[in-house]
């Protein structure tokens, strides 16, 4: 208990009303259990990625939530957990998101499994970009110097 906590308590009468206090403080209280639940499962629901967020920020939030409504009792499926991640991605993803629905079981693929998966493809299309990037890089280059010669 911290200085704050302790001195929110100390004024109590009775061990019975520095329980309810602490309980309010620590989210212990039904309604706030309830309420805290509905938001969790509505986060869970309509989970999207952001804009601009690397899929590594997606799987800390999403872990987050799930790892919070596990602690409040509810039970997940692979499969669920898996096609909220696949579903909650953006565009650019669209095209490895077929390909692990077509391929993968998702109901035998953890979700570290699928992250990892979903990294690894994100760092092979930036290789590829580097590449293709340097490649033009390069042409712009000849093309420069074949400017040159024949001027």
């Amino acid at each position: 208990m911290n200085s704050d906590e302790f001195f929110g308590v100390s004024e109590c009468a009775s061990e019975k009303e520095m329980w309810d206090i602490l309980e309010v403080t620590y989210e212990a209280t039904t309604d706030v259990k309830r309420a805290r639940k509905h938001a969790l499962i509505q986060e869970y629901e309509m989970f999207r990625m952001l804009k601009g967020e690397t899929i590594s920020d997606v799987q800390k939030r999403f872990t987050h939530i799930v790892n919070n409504l596990i602690n409040f009792g509810k039970i997940f499926e692979r499969e669920e957990l898996n096609i909220n991640i696949l579903k909650c991605l953006d565009k650019s993803w669209q095209p490895k998101v077929t390909a692990i629905f077509e391929s993968k079981d998702l109901t035998t693929l953890t979700t570290t499994s699928l992250f990892g998966k979903l990294r690894e493809d994100k760092l092979e299309m930036n290789q590829l970009n580097d590449q293709e990037h340097e490649e033009k890089h390069v042409m712009s280059i000849d093309l420069r110097d074949v400017g040159h010669k024949d001027g």
